[in-house]
């Protein structure tokens, strides 16, 4: 499945500046009160904002959610700032490239066996193709869910190695930790091994990181599990942003990526 040219990778001052001006990080889409509503419900226990993770009784305390999504995320800092605008910091998303860039890079130099998903198709979907056509060109084996497999209320299926949720006639957006409990689960009664690793978002990474998986994904500013996660080690690396801007605009973030892991961007 052919994509346009890659662009060339950005520096990260030019990186920061994309970001900043498609809202991608910076000033997002975001509001502060569905952020804060999203941290009040993973402190609440609502597990569906646990994106498949055990969390426990370790995060119940509201503040220290929003401490972390400020540290690692960059929403503003404070508790009494409870409307309007709420951010995302660049420098924070280039950090967490740089780290998932690594990471890539160990797979590619191990040819690991890498599952991709994505519970953003109309968005991300198009991050995870570029990040799978390099990875197989590298020389890593894609896995790919068998047919007929079922969960959320859809089928998964896969595109371009990439798994993702059908539902309704089209691809859908999930935040459901089911599918990938499926996948791996399909895999296991097949006697085939498990992934060595997982890049994925939602529930897809949550539930690959909570069970043992190497696992890096991306989240939006009002996902705080993924953080929790690699707050706790459970997820490798989580890249902050804006998760669903048009699909378009992640090329020099996914160019950036590339060239820092050291993949072949010429796809």
């Amino acid at each position: 499945m052919p994509m346009d040219p890659a662009p060339a990778a950005p520096s990260r001052q030019s990186l920061a500046e994309h970001l900043i001006r498609t809202r991608i990080a910076g000033d997002v889409a975001t509001s502060r009160e569905n952020n804060l509503d999203h941290f009040r419900a993973l402190a609440e226990g609502n597990r569906y904002y646990w994106f498949g993770l055990e969390l426990g009784d370790r995060w119940t305390d509201l503040s220290a959610v929003l401490e972390l999504m400020a540290e690692r995320c960059g929403v503003v800092a404070s508790p009494k700032h409870r409307h309007g605008q709420d951010t995302i910091d660049p420098e924070l998303t280039i950090d967490a490239l740089d780290r998932m860039a690594d990471v890539l890079h160990k797979a590619a130099e191990n040819g690991s066996r890498v599952l991709l998903a994505t519970g953003h198709p109309a968005g991300l979907f198009a991050v995870h193709h570029a990040l799978a056509d390099a990875l197989r060109a590298a020389g890593c084996t894609l896995i790919t869910p068998p047919d007929h497999l079922y969960a959320d209320g859809g089928e998964i299926r896969h595109l371009a190695s990439v798994s993702m949720l059908h539902r309704g006639g089209g691809l859908a957006h999930t935040h459901s930790p089911d599918p990938m409990r499926e996948i791996l689960e399909a895999l296991e009664r097949a006697g085939e091994p498990l992934p060595d690793l997982v890049v994925a978002d939602h529930g897809w990474a949550g539930y690959a990181g909570g069970q043992g998986i190497d696992t890096v994904g991306f989240a939006d500013c009002n996902d705080p599990a993924l953080f929790v996660g690699e707050a706790e080690g459970s997820v490798l690396v989580t890249v902050p942003l804006d998760d669903n801007v048009p699909p378009h605009l992640y090329a020099p973030l996914t160019a950036y990526l590339l060239a820092a892991a050291g993949l072949d961007a010429r796809i």
